[in-house]
């Protein structure tokens, strides 16, 4: 199910809630419907099918009194020990899917029973008998959910499009947004660009009688690990079992193979637990690049002791160039990120074969697998040898990601991260509501991976990948952030994530499968060729042009540094590149949704 759409308040009508239902068919392709909950309240659902196919499985799905009713986007993976749990409560079933087993789970337990969920999941559920409307989102935040109030109605959708449809007159952009856009890729985390519609927040059920009148709410985190022992042993255990669940499904399954240590990683465990090769979908770009973006050498090396039906996939400016107007009429929000456009472009050749696309996200941010942990961890370890290298700046001695590291550091060891983590320097003005939302644990390093999963993995990676797969009609899933291995890693003390810090226990695991030529390959970042693209003319004059119209249609709301970018793009200078294909993404959007 991948789909959601409610509306609560006096007289909704069937008409908009169809609306709004058709806006988000293409997450749930294989059967849409609406149905009216009481008489102010109506649910919508688009189905994508993954487990058990009959139309019994549908949704909206009612129990069998018609009492309590679910539309519902996501998979819980722990759905069987949930339903064997209902079975000695004396349910009854009629079909094998997670749906009919989360529907009887609320309406035995309620709110209360949301904790034990583990999965990815936006749900809406509603009990006639005790007049409740609950809304919740997983706490990884791995499915979207958008909220709005407009004239005594509320509406929530998997989509912020879908909701503006419903808000008349339409609204307009959130010119806030531009600077968390400038620094960070995309909008705050509880807001969008469009003004007045919100997004709803991670590990957050909210309950409401059924006419929208708030009533109770509910926050809940990750469990305590279990694990006394924290070894390369546990891990792996804890990722096969991960691996089982996510590969889980009666539609055919895919995954992302980038040849790198995450994703190789998460292959290997399953073809050695099964021996059956999946269809695995590599980006390949001109050959001229090869060098530097070389997967799929990596990938056929792999093949060999990993056997698997891959896919090539090459991406060159044509093809950037061609698919450019249907991806920007795709995004619900704009993430600038080049993944978004590279990950949107693999599901849509997998889409072709599978329903469900395996990726490695969640490992980086959850042992330290960027190259600003590796270089945070160095700050922490000596402080005053930075702060000291720093006082050199004006020389020009530094290539662009050493001068960037030496930029970000500041008096405070978790501002220096946080600047670490923006695409440039954050001026002191907008420094606060960044800070606001910072970990504020005394363990500095442990603060710098919660910011990355809590506000980089769920505003950025996670973002794109949803909204990339289900431009396509396909389920994207990812293993490491089972809840299990996430509860492991907030287990870990300071001492042990800076031992950590590389992502050890992976490649660990790698090299003990005789992989250590790709736990020893360098990190490069999933994504576009930009650095080698904003090179080449054709590429320049392609893009320039928008970003100077978004620049004096929009510029007298940007920051400062972006106002210049946006006036002249031709100056950026080193790693500004990421800001210019950022720019030019966000006027194309801006441009579709005026």
């Amino acid at each position: 199910m991948c789909g959601i759409n409610v509306i609560v308040g006096e007289d909704p009508g069937n008409n908009l809630i169809q609306q709004m239902m058709r806006s988000t068919a293409h997450r749930g392709p294989d059967f849409s419907d609406f149905t009216q909950v009481s008489e102010s309240l109506y649910f919508a659902g688009n189905r994508l099918k993954i487990l058990d196919l009959s139309d019994a499985s549908n949704q909206p799905m009612w129990d069998r009194e018609r009492k309590c009713v679910l539309v519902w986007n996501g998979a819980i993976y722990n759905y069987q020990d949930l339903r064997n749990e209902l079975l000695t409560l004396g349910f009854v079933f009629s079909s094998n899917s997670d749906s009919e087993v989360l529907l009887y789970w609320l309406k035995y337990y309620g709110e209360n029973g949301i904790p034990k969920l583990k999965g990815m999941f936006a749900i809406a559920f509603a009990d006639l008998s005790k007049n409740k409307l609950i809304l919740a989102r997983d706490p990884s935040g791995e499915k979207p959910l958008y909220y709005a109030e407009e004239n005594g109605k509320k509406y929530f959708s998997s989509e912020s499009k879908a909701i503006r449809i419903a808000l008349l007159p339409k609204n307009r952009i959130d010119t806030k947004q531009f600077v968390p856009y400038f620094y960070q890729r995309h909008s705050y985390p509880s807001e969008t660009f469009f003004e007045n519609i919100k997004q709803f927040p991670p590990g957050n059920a909210w309950v409401f009688d059924l006419k929208g009148s708030e009533v109770a709410g509910l926050k809940w985190k990750f469990p305590k690990s279990n694990q006394e022992k924290k070894t390369r042993e546990n891990f792996e255990d804890l990722l096969k079992d991960a691996v089982i669940h996510n590969f889980h499904a009666e539609r055919p399954v895919g995954q992302l193979l980038s040849g790198g240590a995450d994703s190789s990683l998460i292959y290997a465990l399953w073809y050695e637990e099964t021996g059956e090769p999946l269809p695995t979908y590599t980006a390949t770009f001109d050959i001229g690049k090869m060098g530097k973006y070389s997967d799929p050498d990596f990938v056929k090396k792999f093949g060999k002791k990993y056997f698997s039906l891959n896919r090539e996939i090459k991406i060159d400016l044509k093809t950037l160039q061609d698919n450019w107007n249907s991806y920007i009429l795709s995004l619900d929000q704009p993430i600038g990120d080049s993944a978004g456009f590279l990950t949107w472009m693999i599901a849509k050749e997998a889409s072709k074969e599978v329903k469900v696309l395996i990726t490695g996200a969640g490992a980086d941010e959850l042992f330290g697998g960027y190259n600003r942990h590796l270089a945070f961890q160095k700050y922490l370890r000596h402080p005053f040898f930075w702060k000291g290298l720093k006082k050199l700046l004006p020389f020009k001695i530094f290539n662009s990601n050493l001068k960037k590291m030496l930029e970000s550091i500041q008096d405070d060891s978790d501002l220096t991260f946080l600047q670490m983590a923006a695409l440039e320097n954050i001026p002191e003005e907008f420094l606060d509501s960044f800070l606001n939302l910072y970990p504020k644990s005394e363990f500095h390093l442990k603060n710098a991976l919660e910011w990355d999963r809590s506000f980089y993995l769920v505003n950025d990676v996670l973002k794109i990948h949803d909204g990339a797969c289900m431009a396509h009609g396909i389920e994207g899933r990812s293993p490491y952030l089972d809840c299990n291995l996430i509860s492991l890693s907030q287990s870990l003390t300071e001492e042990e994530i800076h031992e950590q810090i590389g992502k050890k226990w992976i490649k660990e695991a790698l090299e003990k499968r005789g992989l250590g030529f790709i736990s020893k390959r360098k990190k490069l970042g999933f994504g576009l060729p930009l650095a080698e693209w904003t090179k080449e003319k054709s590429f320049l004059d392609w893009i320039i042009e928008p970003i100077r119209k978004m620049e004096n249609e929009w510029g007298q709301h940007f920051p400062e540094k972006m106002r210049n970018l946006g006036f002249d793009p031709s100056k950026a200078e080193g790693r500004q590149f990421l800001q210019i294909w950022n720019l030019f993404l966000l006027a194309s959007w801006l441009e579709a949704n005026k």
